[in-house]
C-alpha cells in the first residue's frame, strides 16, 4: 500500500479523537490522528476540569489533553498537528487532503467536534476560562454564591440558567429581543425560579476585568440597550455563553448525512454513520450532552466499532 494510507484514521481531536487513538492503538491498527485547527479541542480554552473521573483534585484542560495525547502515542497512534481540508468517501479506500499532502483510509473516525457560538468580542476571548464560559455543567461548580449572566435566549439559556442556579447566588438571563425562542415549558420554568432575572433588549458590548496575583479575573460587562443604545456596568463575577453551538462538519456535507444543523447522524447505540467505514465521536454527533467524559466514551465505541467493521471485510 502507499506510504500515506492508513486503517484507522481519525480526524480531530480532544477527549473522542484521543479515546479513539487509545483504543484503535491497542488493537495494533496503528491509527493515525490529524488534530486539526484547535490541537485537543474545545478542553485546551477550558481552564480548570473539575468532573473528569480520575482527577481528584481536578486538572487543567490543556494538561489532561497532553495526558491523552501522550497515551495515545504509547500505543503506536501518530498525531500529526495538521488539518484535513477535503474528504472523498465515494468510494474505498476513502481519500483525505490536507493543506499539504494526500492520504487514504480503509476507515475514518470523525471527532472534529463542535465550537460555541461566540459573541465575537475581544474581551470575551480575553476572559474566556478566567469567567468566561461556554458550558454551565462544566464550569458553573466555580461560581458558588456569586453573581453570573447568562446569554442567550433559547432553550439552552433557559436550560444553563437554571443549572446555574444550583451554584450562584443570582442568575441573570440577558437577551437582546423582547420575546424568547425558548419553549414555553423551559420559559415557565425559569421565570417560577426566584434566582433568575431577566434582562431583554440588551446586548454586551464588554466583558470588564482585573488581574489579580498575575491572574485575569472577570469583573462584570457593560450591557447596552438595543432600542435607546444607552449604557451601563453590571457588576458579575461570570459569563455563560448559550447562543448554541456550531458542529465542526463544513467538510463532510454532501459525503455524509446529517441533521438540519449539522450535527452527523448515527445508528441508535452505535457511531456507525451513513457510510460503510465512516465513524463518528463526540460532540460532532451528540448536541445534548457535550462532556468530555461522553465524548471519550463515544471515542472507545467508535474505535472498537472500526476494529470490528475492518474485521468483517478481512473475513
Amino acid at each position: 500500500m502507499p506510504e500515506n494510507h492508513h486503517k484507522v484514521v481519525i480526524i480531530g481531536s480532544g477527549p473522542a479523537g484521543f479515546t479513539a487513538a487509545i483504543y484503535a492503538g491497542r488493537a495494533n491498527l496503528n491509527p493515525v490522528i490529524f488534530e486539526g485547527m484547535q490541537p485537543g479541542g474545545q478542553l485546551t480554552i477550558t481552564t480548570e476540569v473539575d468532573n473528569y473521573p480520575g482527577f481528584e483534585k481536578g486538572i487543567m484542560g490543556p494538561e489532561l489533553m497532553e495526558i491523552m495525547r501522550k497515551q495515545a502515542q504509547r500505543f503506536g497512534a501518530e498525531t500529526m498537528f495538521s488539518e484535513i481540508t477535503e474528504v472523498d468517501f465515494s468510494q474505498r479506500p476513502f481519500k483525505l487532503k490536507s493543506y499539504k499532502d494526500e492520504y487514504t483510509a480503509d476507515s475514518v473516525i470523525i471527532a472534529t467536534g463542535a465550537s460555541a457560538r461566540l459573541l465575537g468580542l475581544e474581551s470575551e476571548k480575553e476572559y474566556m476560562g478566567h469567567g468566561v464560559s461556554a458550558c454551565a455543567t462544566c464550569d458553573g461548580f466555580f461560581f458558588k454564591d456569586q453573581i453570573v449572566l447568562v446569554v442567550g435566549g433559547g432553550d439552552t439559556a433557559m436550560e444553563e440558567a437554571t443549572y446555574l442556579t444550583n451554584h450562584a447566588k443570582e442568575v441573570h438571563l440577558v437577551h437582546r429581543r423582547e420575546g424568547w425562542r425558548a419553549s414555553k415549558i423551559m420559559l415557565e420554568r425559569a421565570k417560577k425560579n426566584p434566582k433568575i432575572f431577566f434582562h431583554t433588549n440588551k446586548v454586551i458590548k464588554e466583558v470588564l476585568g482585573k488581574e489579580e496575583n498575575g491572574r485575569k479575573l472577570m469583573t462584570g460587562v457593560i450591557l447596552e440597550d438595543t432600542q435607546d443604545h444607552s449604557t451601563e456596568e453590571f457588576k458579575a463575577d461570570g459569563l455563560f455563553i448559550a447562543i448554541g453551538h456550531k458542529p465542526n462538519t463544513d467538510i463532510f456535507k454532501g459525503q455524509i448525512d446529517m441533521n438540519e444543523v449539522g450535527y452527523i447522524n448515527v445508528k441508535p447505540g452505535s457511531t456507525y454513520t451513513n457510510v460503510e467505514g465512516v465513524f463518528a465521536a463526540g460532540d460532532v454527533a451528540d448536541s445534548k450532552y457535550r462532556q468530555a467524559v461522553t465524548a471519550a466514551g463515544t471515542g472507545c465505541m467508535a474505535a472498537i466499532d472500526a476494529e470490528r467493521w475492518l474485521e468483517m471485510q478481512e473475513s
